[in-house]
C-alpha cells in the first residue's frame, strides 16, 4: 500500500512539474514546437515507466484480490478472492474502454457538428444531441462497471 502512495506521489509530482514547465515556456514566448514535443516525450516516458513499475508490483494483489482483514486476531493476515481480483480488472477495462471509445466519438461528432454550425447557426440543437449520444457510452459503461462490482 505504501509502494501504492509513493507511486502516485511521483505521478503527481511529475505531472506538475511539466505543467508548470509548460507555463513557464510559454510566458517567455520562447515555446517552440520542439520544446513542447520535448516536454510531452519526457512526460510520456516517466508517466509510463512510473505507472507500470505501479502495476507490476501490484498485479499480483488485484489479481489475487488480497485483502487485509481489520479488527480480528488475524489483522495482518490476507484472504485471497481470485474471483473479485479479476472482476476488478474487467470493472477498470470495461470503464476505460467505454470512455476512450466516448472521447473518440465526442470529438469526431463534436468537430463536425462546429464546422456544421459555422456554415448554419440553426443546427446547434442537433448537433448538441449527437454529441450527448457520444457521451452516453462512456455512461453505459459506467453503469456495466457498477454491476460488475455489486456481483463481486
Amino acid at each position: 500500500m505504501i509502494f501504492l502512495a509513493i507511486s502516485l506521489v511521483l505521478v503527481f509530482i511529475l505531472v506538475v512539474c511539466t505543467v508548470v514547465y509548460g507555463v513557464i515556456k510559454k510566458k517567455r514566448a520562447s515555446f517552440y514546437k520542439s520544446s513542447l514535443k520535448r516536454v510531452l516525450k519526457v512526460n510520456m516516458i516517466a508517466f509510463t515507466s512510473v505507472v507500470s513499475f505501479s502495476i507490476l508490483f501490484l498485479i499480483p494483489k488485484i489479481i489475487l484480490g488480497l485483502t487485509s482483514t481489520v479488527g480480528t486476531a488475524q489483522t495482518a493476515a490476507a484472504t485471497a478472492n481470485p474471483a473479485a481480483g479479476l472482476g476488478y480488472i474487467a470493472s477498470g477495462i470495461c470503464t476505460g474502454l467505454a470512455c476512450v471509445g466516448s472521447g473518440y466519438a465526442v470529438g469526431h461528432v463534436g468537430a463536425a457538428g462546429i464546422g456544421a454550425m459555422s456554415e448554419d447557426q440553426t443546427l446547434f440543437g442537433k448537433t448538441l444531441i449527437y454529441v450527448g449520444l457520444g457521451e452516453g457510452i462512456a455512461i453505459y459503461g459506467l453503469l456495466i462497471s457498477i454491476l460488475i462490482l455489486f456481483r463481486l
